[in-house]
Order: structure tokens, then C-alpha cells, then sequence
């Protein structure tokens, strides 16, 4: 038995273990089209007349943590997640073992494809209470038009 958790603390083994059943079995999504289990920003998708329009939800983040790119059809947002300050000094900090972590810390990268009549010349980006929106016009041409027949 001392094998198993050889002098880590039996919460850390819990948390690990739940981690690796996660990336086995990667939860369920609601469509074909839906992320993995757990993806962080979680995004919302949708779409207007004029644009795609795409809400990435990530509290706790700084402007300048933020990544917006886009090439070859595929818009990216990526960055990197701090882990939140417990405890008012250093030694709290260090001493604090952690048991439950629900937030989630660390480098993320999404990836979305965009469609085709997507004009990756019209995109515009902001930030505002956690929330990053994007978004991204359409081509002239793809717009519907009423056409005149003679």
C-alpha cells in the first residue's frame, strides 16, 4: 500500500486519478461540433446577416494574457490562465496543499474553424468583464441578394 501513494497526500491521488478518467473518457459533447469535456475558454458560436460572432468566456485573465490570431481560415485563441492568489503573504501560499481544484490553471489554445465566406480582413476583438468577443464580417459576395428577373 505504500507504493501506491508513496508520501503524496491520498486528495492529490484522488485529483490525478479524475484528471486521467477525464482524458480517457472525455466526457460527452452536446453536438459534433462541440469541444471536449472541459475546454477552457468555453466559447459560444453563432452568426448574423453580416458576421460570425464567437464569446469566449474567461474570467480571471488580463488583456495581455489574451491571443487572438487568425490564418488560413482558423481563427486561434490562445494564452495562459495564472493560478489565483491564496492567502495574504508568501508562507500561506506555500504552505497551503491543495485537496479540490475546479478552477483551471495554465497555457489553453482554442481553435476555431471559420467558414469559408468569413472575411478574415473584418475582424474585431474586445474584452470586456471576462468575456472575450469577437467578431468576424462576411464577405460581400456571400450575402444574399435579390436578383431581377427580365
Amino acid at each position: 500500500m505504500s507504493d501506491l501513494f508513496s508520501g503524496t497526500d491520498l486528495f492529490s491521488e484522488f485529483d490525478r486519478l479524475q484528471r486521467q478518467m477525464d482524458s480517457l473518457f472525455g466526457g460527452f459533447p452536446s453536438s459534433i461540433r462541440s469541444g471536449r469535456f472541459g475546454a477552457f475558454p468555453q466559447l459560444n458560436i453563432g452568426t448574423t446577416e453580416d458576421s460570425i460572432e464567437i464569446v469566449a468566456f474567461a474570467p480571471g485573465l488580463k488583456l495581455a494574457d489574451l491571443d487572438v490570431s487568425i490564418d488560413k481560415g482558423l481563427l486561434t485563441i490562445s494564452g495562459e490562465r495564472k493560478p489565483a492568489q491564496t492567502g495574504n503573504d508568501d508562507k500561506t501560499r506555500d504552505e497551503t496543499r491543495t485537496y479540490a481544484q475546479e478552477r483551471f490553471t495554465g497555457s489553453f489554445r482554442r481553435v476555431i474553424e471559420l467558414p469559408q465566406n468569413a472575411d478574415p480582413d473584418r475582424v474585431q476583438a474586445r474584452y470586456t468583464n471576462g468575456c472575450l468577443s469577437i467578431s468576424v464580417g462576411k464577405r460581400e459576395a456571400s450575402k444574399p441578394r435579390a436578383i431581377i428577373v427580365q
